[in-house]
């Protein structure tokens, strides 16, 4: 029997190594563009209903450019990898994304926001900023990936399946080796109980069956209670749920009464800008960032450029 289109999506995606996140937005957006057309089969439309949903979105929807952007991913991804048909790119685009400055933080707002968290939460902000971490970055560390004798971090599979090299700020590794310590206990336990394996990427668990039930694949930010894996179905105890650290980030925001909109992604902002501030090159931030094209990393430096970092006022000379 033949698989259903959006199994077979589901099939493409796994098997190009997308992350399972991206794999429910990719299905979630086909879906939408599905029902959105009637239920009409997508092997009977083209560029033209494609365009219509986009249109949709941006028109009656208000979405961001961003979130047309990656609905157009999707179900590009789904005629190109499923179908195996190409769309004429006449009249697709990708929408212009708007060309804002980041949110910036001084070291003193950082330091106030961090001070009102605390635990594994204020662990991990910690992270964010002293490592310019990307939020599912910090989430996804393992316990191997801290090294305290070169005193880095390695982040694997960052953007664009891309590994890198951070600092690893010296304050917080006392905080961190008693963090693997509690991942040590809480996966002794796991073991007793007839679980502690972890999810492995790359097919690792076929060609090394033991290796996810070492300390050293544990993550680093575990969550405290074992779940069913989506993908195989076994109980598996896996990171902590993102949320829990933006929202506690946003309180603390607010408490510290900073009227800036602040998320965990500030923290990598700050990072950068601060890097430049110090005097470090651009190549050298782009490196620690992981940015593919320097243009990227750019923008730091129009933040740097731009207001009280740079232009004194004329109502002060």
């Amino acid at each position: 029997m033949a698989k259903k289109l959006l199994d077979q999506m589901r099939d493409a995606l796994r098997s190009q190594h997308y992350s399972y996140r991206t794999e429910e937005t990719y299905l979630d957006w086909a879906r939408r563009y599905i029902l959105f057309h009637k239920k009409r089969h997508p092997n009977e439309m083209g560029a033209p209903e494609i365009q219509a949903f986009l249109i949709y979105l941006a028109s009656e929807r208000s979405v961001a450019a961003s979130t047309q952007n990656q609905a157009l991913s999707a179900i590009l991804f789904l005629y190109r990898e499923v179908l195996h048909k190409e769309i004429e790119p006449i009249l697709l685009s990708a929408a212009k994304r708007p060309e804002r400055l980041p949110t910036v933080l001084s070291r003193e707002e950082i330091l106030r926001i961090i001070s009102l968290m605390n635990g594994i939460h204020k662990l991990m902000a910690q992270l964010l900023y002293g490592s310019g971490l990307r939020l599912m970055e910090c989430v996804r560390l393992r316990v191997k990936d801290v090294d305290f004798e070169y005193k880095c971090i390695t982040v694997r599979d960052g953007k664009g399946e891309k590994d890198r090299i951070v600092p690893l700020p010296g304050i917080v590794v006392p905080d961190l080796k008693r963090q693997i310590e509690r991942v040590r206990l809480l996966h002794e336990e796991d073991l007793a109980a007839g679980c502690g394996e972890v999810y492995l990427p790359y097919a690792l668990e076929t060609k090394y069956p033991n290796t996810g039930r070492e300390l050293a694949w544990q993550y680093l930010f575990p969550a405290p209670k074992r779940s069913s894996d989506p993908r195989s179905g076994k109980e598996r105890r896996h990171h902590l749920d993102p949320s829990g650290l933006q929202r506690t980030i946003k309180e603390a925001a607010q408490k510290a009464d900073i009227q800036k909109r602040v998320s965990p992604h500030t923290f990598r902002h700050s990072f950068a800008t601060h890097l430049l501030q110090s005097g470090y090159d651009i190549r050298t931030v782009q490196e620690l960032l992981g940015h593919k094209d320097v243009r990227t990393t750019m923008i730091y430096t129009h933040v740097l450029q731009r207001g009280g970092l740079a232009v004194k006022s004329p109502l002060d000379t």
